[in-house]
């Protein structure tokens, strides 16, 4: 091997002996895009992009974003809130269906996570039918902390990651309040007679799990698992196996502190009855994006890996766990990416980022010798 090739390999993730199989290199796909957030994948290779100002467009790989989608509802295009994630229906061919989440503005400057099932015109050009299933409760007047990742289930339910505001930290253990929880409902808004707190007196009943700080990584694994993870303070960020019922302990557990330094709460890191995180950071990389690789197109090191984009340092962090879901790799790739924004795995087995502060969307591209 070019000794001189070496530091460049190490830099895009790739080992001495993974180098002879693979040297990803990413390629945009898609630029000249506002302050984009999530990317989706329509038939015929049309990628469907939301911008966090409240614009969604269109794209082929290679060409320009189309105008704006008309039909987009009002959103609070405020601090971290606009419009944020979008997914296509598992049969989008035959139903034009798609799913957001934006900030929703409300009363007296208050606003809300809220979650709009809609279609898509066959032209791509507008959404019809736009209907809110779900509208977190209580709306708060905050510019944080929205969280927003939507997954859906194989049995047709859907996953809504919900941050906790920021004003609203202490609500995240409480079950009177959808902040700082992830919720499921059906694909018309309805609450699943099976989820953990419909017969519970005063708990809302779309909450699924609760006690999560900022959530902007959602996924379902290969065997229908729920993975998350969320943002720390300062430090603490993690990675989660979500269950039904579980609390994941914030504020009242955390590996970080206060920004500028000093406890949360009493300065727990563990307390009985509430879950630790799988993986933790600390320091912070600021997460989002999550997915959890199923093609083998960059070969057997990234299959089963999850990749999960850093806003903080502008880098992709790799993460495989053993058969005990513990970590047993983890490396930082592209570490001249910036602001990773989404992670997806494309119908084509590829990975794609969005990356923020670049307005771009770009595609982890294998090659081989």
């Amino acid at each position: 091997m070019n000794k001189r090739l070496l530091p460049l390999l190490v830099a895009l993730g790739c080992t001495a002996a993974q180098s002879q199989a693979q040297s990803p290199q990413l390629e945009t796909v898609v630029d000249a895009l506002k302050t984009p957030w999530a990317v989706a994948f329509l038939p015929g290779g049309l990628l469907l992009v939301t911008e966090r100002e409240g614009q969604m467009r269109t794209a082929q790989p290679g060409g320009k974003p189309s105008a704006p989608i008309q039909g987009v509802p009002a959103v609070d295009a405020v601090g971290q809130g606009g419009l944020l994630d979008v997914i296509t229906d598992s049969d989008f061919a035959r139903n034009r269906t798609l799913y957001f989440c934006y900030a929703e503005p409300g009363e007296n400057k208050t606003n809300g996570t809220a979650l709009a099932r809609a279609k898509l015109s066959a032209d791509n050009k507008r959404l019809t039918d736009v209907k809110v299933i779900f509208s977190q409760q209580p709306k708060m007047e905050s510019r944080l902390h929205f969280g927003c990742r939507i997954a859906e289930t194989p049995d047709g339910k859907l996953f809504l990651s919900l941050g906790d505001r920021y004003k609203g930290m202490d609500k995240a253990q409480t079950l009177d309040s959808h902040v700082g929880k992830i919720v499921r409902v059906g694909k018309d808004g309805s609450v699943p007679a099976d989820n953990p707190y419909v017969k519970t007196a005063g708990a809302l009943p779309e909450i699924w799990s609760y006690g999560h700080r900022n959530s902007q990584g959602l996924t379902l694994d290969a065997q229908g698992k729920l993975w998350q993870h969320e943002h720390g303070p300062q430090g603490g960020d993690e990675l989660n196996l979500i269950a039904p019922k579980f609390n994941y302990g914030w504020p009242v557990i955390t590996y970080g502190e206060n920004y500028g330094g000093g406890r949360i709460g009493e300065g727990l890191a563990a307390k009985t009855g509430m879950e630790q995180p799988v993986v933790k950071w600390v320091p912070s990389i600021a997460p989002a994006g999550l997915v959890r690789l199923k093609s083998a197109k960059y070969g057997p090191a990234w299959q089963n890996s999850f990749f999960i984009g850093s806003l903080k340092f502008g880098h992709v962090e790799r993460v495989k766990l053993d058969a005990d879901n513990r970590p047993a790799e983890q490396e930082k790739l592209f570490p001249d990416a910036g602001r990773v924004r989404d992670v997806r795995e494309g119908p084509d087995g590829l990975l794609y980022l969005v990356l923020e502060g670049h307005g771009r969307v770009v595609r982890v591209k294998p090659t081989t010798p």
